[in-house]
């Protein structure tokens, strides 16, 4: 899977205003990307797709906003959530999106390094 880079550089500037220069990490993962705040899966992006996590408690009003929910396989990825590309056309579209991704992650204690 490869992904738009377009839309990964606008998750990228999304990310760093909501979380800080420094309070975030950039991760290749599963041929797309994933942003981690304070150790935690905020956002990512794969084809044209924005992930976002939602939390089990945030499912059913992101659904009523327009996300579906994220898959794996046959799987359904517990808390997060797509929203396609063409559902984000500029900066306040995105970051209603990414700001309280990354402020639920902000909120969690880090984890702790593995071992």
């Amino acid at each position: 899977m490869t992904y738009d880079e377009a839309l990964a550089d606008r998750i990228r500037a999304a990310v760093e205003a909501a979380a800080g220069p420094t309070d975030h990490r950039e991760i290749k993962m599963f041929g797309g990307l994933c942003w981690t705040v304070n150790t935690h899966m905020a956002v990512g992006t794969g084809e044209d797709d924005l992930m976002v996590h939602v939390g089990q408690d945030g499912i059913e009003a992101a659904l009523a906003n327009g996300a579906r929910r994220a898959t794996m396989g046959e799987r359904t990825m517990g808390g997060v959530v797509l929203v396609a590309a063409a559902d984000l056309p500029d900066d306040a579209a995105l970051d209603a999106w990414v700001a309280p991704a990354v402020a639920r992650a902000q909120a969690k204690p880090p984890k702790p390094p593995k071992k």
